[in-house]
């Protein structure tokens, strides 16, 4: 859907027509319908999707638009009738709806999709099809301008969200169509025609193949293994219950709520998947319950993958070596894996063994906008749960809304706004006035949103402390909650007269640039503490605990370090958020003249014209550091060596990376000069880091693995460890290494072999 367009990418065009008296962009003013109202969106420009307008156009005036935005999509509204309905294309009293018309107004080039809003569309969709368009959307029946414009929001929402092909987008919103048009019975403006189920927008084109061949068969495997019914790839990784909070009113989790909720969900993973890119791997260890079972032949691999909407991922994956080697070759595997041969998200059915049988409502501030929700549990991969969770505060991305999710996990999604809320509850509310949804008795509020009950044993500080939260929607929680009966069941509200403060609307963030996150993986009970890299991983000990060197500095080190461990893996280097397109070799073999030229460009690009000086690239950089100009050459090619800027305290800045620059001397005496190199390279480097992929993942030398924890880098071979890994007495405590002026650390490898040189050295000595 989405190919190249302008200057980027990214960016997707639709050309839209609307017909009929629309007189605006907001062609339909918001509906009032039995005291409910339905506010109509507007058809503009957000995010990937420009959108270009044409009202009542004339033939003429559609095809000049058409040659000259060249569209990815195309968008054809019918009139709207007066009994609610959308009827066939009529352009300045002109009925377009035949197939030679429609036919007729696109020329030799054609776009990626045509969305027909028309009633009876088949035949018409036929025929562009026909001509050599890849994707018609198109409705079979009459269907309702409410039905409509959910449906096209819900489309859109996904086309400015992420960079998606037709057949993802639309799956995507046809499982939002059924999940409130056809559930509620609101297809028809006549409510009391049945839904049947094959009613609603229709799509005619093919899935996009992903290529993937098999790898080829090893010659003296034949025997041993038969490569035909072992997949190219497998990918391990658990599965854990997600919950979600839908805007909507309480209703039974029947097989249609499931079924769509399901499809959305898939949909959404698959446009994530497919559009996803491999940014490193590095060898790992085999599933310690699989390891048995593995071929002569087959490795395994920890792969770094960012998806299309820049959620960051890490997949342990094995295969033929073939295939694990090759970066391409992988890629498309993976995706034809995780896209093409499984099904991700399994809906869980109303068990009293996993929760009460019917979901419960519950309003906060914070979800929703105060909107009514209630609670579905799906099952699905770990790593499709850090994805979901990543996206959710993005304000940019409305697939989540589409569907109707306004909490993953306990995480609100921060894109939801009042009037999608009032659309989602239009159907609901319209559905419930027919008695439907009358006798549904509700207890209380999601047990896993409840805090919990305070203890008796609190001390009068802690007491005091917790006066201020008091009015928060958490802290306060018990204390807020009236029940009243409306509708005939019990409905907890947040009372109008007491002011939340700002803590209280809680989890939304409070910015709209996306943060810098590296792979995490989040754990179920802790979800909200897996954003965190590797540099602020280091459980540093508190100040009562820092001297205590010995056995339970140790005891404790090892606790620390194999708990964060059993929690989340991730490996050692982040990933950029936009990439910057040059043409530079590889930093391993680049010069330092074309990195310098390099930086310049990019810095420039960025507007850091500021650190740029007039005399251009012989005086650059304009810093100077121990009487020399500063060697950012040296300084950036021993960093990202050994993990990039985010390892942190890691590093030992002065001992490993300023004794390899030229701004050194053996009668070096500055002092804080780990600070001083640390605040250039935020200056001059960290960016560029970001956007290049020039950062080396590594695992522990120790315990073979990316797992978080404290890490620390050996001074003499360069190599990463879990410091509580290693279980040499007398090493003292992580902070002493954590230091920007540190220890240095020496592997248990480096320490032996630095032992050895010394004895041999005293050794001749006495010789």
């Amino acid at each position: 859907m989405c190919s190249v367009q302008g200057t980027s990418k990214n960016f997707c065009s639709l050309l839209g027509v609307v017909c009929g008296k629309a007189t605006g962009n907001k062609h339909q003013q918001d509906v009032v319908v039995d005291g409910l109202t339905y506010p109509f969106p507007e058809i503009v420009s957000s995010g990937r999707l420009e959108v270009h307008l044409l009202k009542n156009p004339s033939r003429d005036e559609f095809r000049t638009a058409l040659d000259t935005l060249q569209p990815n999509i195309v968008f054809l509204q019918g009139e709207q009738l007066p009994n609610g309905e959308v009827g066939s294309l009529v352009w300045e009293g002109l009925d377009l709806s035949s197939e030679e018309t429609i036919s007729g107004l696109f020329g030799a080039k054609l776009p990626t999709t045509v969305y027909l809003e028309l009633a009876n569309g088949e035949k018409l969709a036929t025929a562009l099809h026909s001509m050599g368009i890849p994707y018609v959307i198109y409705w079979k029946n009459t269907f309702s301008r409410f039905a409509a414009c959910h449906f096209r929001h819900a489309l859109f929402s996904v086309v400015q969200s992420s960079s998606c092909v037709t057949w993802d987008a639309f799956q995507l919103a046809h499982a939002s169509f059924r999940l409130y048009c056809v559930r509620n019975n609101l297809v028809f403006s006549d409510n009391s025609r049945k839904v049947e189920a094959k009613i609603g927008p229709q799509l005619l084109g093919d899935p996009p193949k992903i290529d993937a061949p098999p790898p080829e068969p090893v010659a003296g495997d034949d025997e041993e293994s038969p490569s035909d019914d072992l997949p190219a790839i497998n990918i391990y990784d658990d599965d854990t219950n997600i919950r979600f909070l839908i805007c909507g009113l309480p209703c039974p989790l029947d097989t249609c709520l499931l079924e769509s909720l399901e499809d959305g969900l898939n949909a959404l993973l698959s446009i994530e998947i497919r559009g996803s890119k491999l940014h490193n791997r590095v060898s790992a260890l085999p599933p310690p319950l699989q390891a048995g079972a593995f071929s002569r032949g087959v490795v395994t691999m920890r792969c770094d993958v960012s998806t299309s909407s820049s959620a960051h991922i890490s997949l342990l994956v094995s295969g033929s070596a073939q295939t694990c080697f090759d970066d391409q070759l992988l890629e498309n595997h993976i995706k034809s894996e995780i896209i093409e041969k499984s099904q991700l998200v399994h809906g869980l059915p109303s068990v009293k063994e996993i929760w009460p049988p019917l979901s419960d409502p519950w309003r906060s501030a914070s979800i929703a906008c105060g909107a009514t929700v209630f609670e579905v549990c799906v099952r699905a991969p770990l790593w499709a749960l850090q994805v979901l969770r990543q996206l959710a505060s993005d304000f940019s991305f409305r697939s989540f809304v589409a569907l109707g999710i306004a909490s993953i996990q306990g995480l609100a999604v921060a894109s939801f706004e009042k009037e999608d809320a009032e659309r989602l509850l239009f159907f609901c509310k319209m559905h419930g006035k027919d008695g439907n949804s009358n006798n549904v008795k509700i207890t209380s509020p999601p047990a896993w949103l409840r805090p919990p009950a305070p203890s008796r044993k609190r001390s009068r500080m802690s007491y005091e402390t917790d006066l201020s939260s008091r009015n928060g929607l958490n802290s306060g929680y018990r204390a807020y909650i009236r029940r009243e009966e409306e509708n005939g069941y019990a409905m907890p509200l947040v009372p109008a007269r007491r002011k939340l403060k700002a803590a209280a609307l809680k989890p939304i963030p409070h910015v709209r640039h996306r943060k810098m996150f590296p792979f995490s993986g989040i754990s179920e009970v802790e979800g909200h503490d897996g954003n965190q890299v590797k540099a602020n991983l280091p459980v540093v000990p508190s100040t009562k605990a820092a001297g205590n060197i010995g056995v339970a500095a140790a005891t404790q080190r090892k606790a620390v370090a194999s708990s964060q461990q059993a929690k989340q893996i991730i490996p050692l280097n982040p990933l950029p958020l936009k990439k910057h397109g040059c043409e530079r070799s590889p930093i391993h073999v680049c010069s330092e003249e074309e990195f310098l030229k390099d930086v310049m460009q990019f810095l420039i690009l960025r507007g850091h014209t500021r650190l740029i000086p007039q005399g251009g690239l012989p005086e650059f950089p304009d810093a100077v550091l121990n009487a020399k100009r500063l060697d950012l050459f040296n300084l950036y090619r021993e960093v990202v060596s050994r993990g990039g800027f985010h390892v942190g305290n890691g590093i030992n800045w002065k001992g490993q990376v300023f004794s390899k620059m030229r701004n050194h001397t053996v009668t070096n005496r500055m002092t804080g000069v780990g600070n001083t190199l640390k605040r250039h390279y935020e200056t001059y480097l960290l960016e560029y880091e970001l956007a290049h992929d020039d950062v080396d993942g590594e695992c522990c030398l120790l315990c073979h693995s990316s797992a978080a924890g404290d890490w620390v880098n050996c001074g003499m071979c360069g190599e990463w460890a879990h410091f509580g890994c290693d279980r040499r007495p007398g090493l003292g405590a992580f902070k002493d290494y954590a230091k920007t002026d540190g220890l240095e650390y020496l592997c248990p490898q480096c320490s032996v072999a630095k032992f050895k040189k010394k004895i041999q050295k005293i050794a001749n000595g006495f010789s």
